[in-house]
């Protein structure tokens, strides 16, 4: 059957115009599909004919949330949600002073290897689909009773390994008929695949692009990184200053700070040169343990002192605000926890 929530308002009305029905069944659906209506029972505005003729066509499939984690510290909340092949991503609820920001999965698994990063333990098991990244952003509001108002794409999964998923489900989110989430309060976050990158930056999207950098230099990037022995650093620079020129928009470079591999003030000098003169942003990322991994987060001085060093030499650099510690809010955690219990049972 069909994946109703998947599809734009403009393809519901071709579909009613195919059961011959008029076209403002169309918006009728569609708004109730992004406010969250399980059922087709739930559609109380259509026929009963209607109904079982949607039911009979389409599939209409919302997520179980199996885990709840809801951080004493600062109130952050992490799902685990079950779909319907019964696997499972993870969602992690922010709150900030200026709005609820959800991270969201993109896919089940990953198959990018980074060493710092549990999500990617088991390689990538399937690529999620619109509905299932749209189900992430509109369940998270509905269970906690929080507005969102900001999107993260730095979830379980690259996102820009499943391109054509990823922008089926911005416009989606995007839409005035839905839940109307402006572009420019979306990140999406990549590992730096340079290919998708000059893609998106052909569409022009308003968002935020976040680079996972992590490293200036090829050595240190590949042993932790294994996409920079396809796109170096200097091929994914390269690309960043293309999407810069063309949609005007600043990139975020993301910076897991690991203790006595890329934190030294060599590496931050060299990290001076290699961004200079492009439009940048640097986020430092305090890492979050990983059992499997043998990387350490950085020390607080060394932290600062990195910082610092970007700032002195004209790079802005923030040092990204740890949120959820107490429950391991770190993407993978939940859902390799999980299936390990699972398997035990």
């Amino acid at each position: 059957m069909k994946d109703i929530k998947s599809m734009t308002l403009a393809e519901l009305e071709q579909e009613m115009a195919q059961l011959g029905e008029p076209k403002f069944r169309a918006k009728q659906i569609y708004t109730w599909v992004h406010r969250g209506a399980r059922s087709f029972d739930e559609m109380s505005n259509l026929s009963k004919n209607l109904r079982e003729r949607l039911a009979e066509n389409y599939e209409l499939y919302c997520p179980t949330a199996v885990r709840k984690l809801e951080s004493q510290r600062d109130g952050t909340i992490k799902y685990l949600w079950r779909l319907k092949d019964g696997n499972c991503v993870e969602s992690v609820l922010m709150r900030y002073h200026h709005g609820n920001t959800v991270c969201i999965s993109s896919e089940v698994g990953c198959p990018m290897g980074c060493a710092f990063c549990a999500s990617t333990l088991g390689g990538l098991v399937r690529r999620l689909t619109p509905s299932e990244m749209l189900d992430q952003v509109l369940f998270t509001q509905l269970d906690s009773g929080l507005q969102i108002s900001n999107i993260v794409l730095m979830g379980i999964g690259e996102p820009l390994d499943n391109f054509d998923t990823v922008c089926r489900f911005l416009e989606l989110v995007n839409s005035p008929e839905g839940m109307n989430i402006g572009m420019r309060h979306i990140s999406l976050s990549t590992c730096g695949i340079v290919d998708k990158i000059d893609l998106l930056a052909q569409k022009n999207l308003q968002l935020t692009l976040s680079v996972s950098l992590h490293a200036p230099i090829d050595e240190v990037r590949s042993r932790i990184m294994p996409i920079n022995k396809k796109y170096p650093v200097d091929v994914l620079l390269a690309s960043c200053k293309r999407y810069f020129e063309a949609t005007g928009r600043r990139i975020s470079f993301e910076y897991a700070m690991i203790r006595d591999v890329n934190d030294t003030q060599e590496i931050a000098q060299l990290l001076v040169k290699k961004l200079r003169g492009i439009a940048a942003h640097v986020n430092l990322i305090p890492l979050n343990d990983v059992e499997e991994s043998p990387l350490k987060p950085s020390r607080p001085d060394t932290v600062r002192a990195f910082q610092q060093t970007l700032e002195k030499n004209g790079i802005p650099a923030t040092v990204r605000r740890t949120l959820g510690g107490d429950i391991n809010a770190s993407c993978g955690q939940l859902r390799r926890k999980y299936e390990q219990s699972a398997r035990k049972e």
